[in-house]
């Protein structure tokens, strides 16, 4: 296969912190692709929790952990338009996890703009009903509290976040 006809595409997110979700995405894109970038993004509607340098480090421990495997890059990006990150990776496909509710009518309209603005496909794969109700911002609400975070984030992130109680 020519370098030029490797499938490559891009897995953006907060990952504030990675969940158990995040995971049977990631793990599931792997397969499907020959490279993978997975990208902790920078939200500025969000506020994050945990440093970008700490979601990167968990993100890499918790792939790791989970076994996810092929070639996955783990990346970040804070400036401009992720289609710009996705021409200078050379990544046609970007890949969005979405759960059952509202994330499809959230992301349609970015997935067709990416469209028209780079020709970047959007690949939207259904999480499974075991972590379709997990979401970071429920983690991070339930951590804060001092509720068992253990079921839903990996053992990693369950350590890191206990630590930063």
């Amino acid at each position: 296969m020519a370098a030029g006809d490797a499938r490559i595409a891009v897995v953006p997110g907060s990952f504030d912190p990675v969940t158990l979700g995040h995971l049977d995405v990631l793990a599931r894109a792997a397969r499907l692709f020959d490279r993978l970038y997975v990208v902790v993004v920078h939200n500025p509607a969000k506020t994050g929790r945990l440093p970008f340098e700490r979601r990167m480090e968990l993100l890499a421990e918790a792939m790791a952990e989970a076994g996810v495997e092929g070639d996955v890059v783990v990346d970040s990006w804070s400036t401009g338009l992720l289609v710009d990150y996705c021409r200078q990776v050379g990544a046609g496909v970007l890949v969005k996890g979405v759960r059952p509710g509202g994330d499809m009518a959230y992301e349609t309209p970015m997935a067709i703009v990416n469209r028209d603005l780079a020709g970047v496909e959007t690949l939207f794969l259904v999480g499974d009903p075991s972590t379709s109700h997990i979401s970071s911002s429920l983690v991070r609400q339930v951590a804060s509290l001092g509720g068992d975070i253990r079921p839903y984030v990996p053992e990693v992130v369950a350590r890191a976040l206990e630590a930063d109680r």
